[in-house]
């Protein structure tokens, strides 16, 4: 049997640790600027710390917390109501990258991990021409 991803980072300790590290990034980093704006658009930066745990832990094996809470774990539902360009998915996995490893995260599953994180970043990217933004349709054709 193979082990779950939340038990090769640590448990929900690891993945609490892990986003509080990748939300500080963001708060700090020049690459956090467009991801700060955006959640301050919204429900703001604690609120999606917690959010983010919820999923996190429920997207790496452990206790679906975001789903026993909303009812789904669908990243397309979660972010229709943010315009979402390539270089905002880029912002967002340079932030991740940094998180994992400041805690220490490599090896072959953590590199699998920053995989799927790429492709589901890029498959949240849309197109922001429809949103009334500059810029050329990105239309998130990628598949999950």
């Amino acid at each position: 049997m193979s082990q779950r991803m939340i038990d090769i980072i640590g448990g929900e300790a690891a993945v609490r640790q892990l986003v509080e590290d990748f939300y500080d990034l963001v708060e700090t980093l020049p690459e956090g600027e467009t991801l700060r704006q955006l959640h301050l658009r919204g429900h703001g930066l604690t609120h999606v710390r917690e959010e983010q745990f919820n999923f996190l832990t429920g997207f790496l094996g452990g206790r679906r917390y975001y789903q026993e809470k909303h009812g789904h774990m669908d990243l397309r539902r979660m972010h229709a109501h943010v315009p979402i360009a390539v270089q905002d998915a880029e912002d967002w996995l340079t932030c991740m990258d940094k998180a994992l490893e400041e805690n220490g995260l490599a090896g072959p599953d953590i590199e699998r991990l920053r995989a799927t994180f790429r492709r589901i970043c890029l498959m949240l990217v849309n197109d922001l021409k429809a949103w009334g933004l500059p810029g050329e349709s990105q239309g998130g054709t990628a598949n999950a």
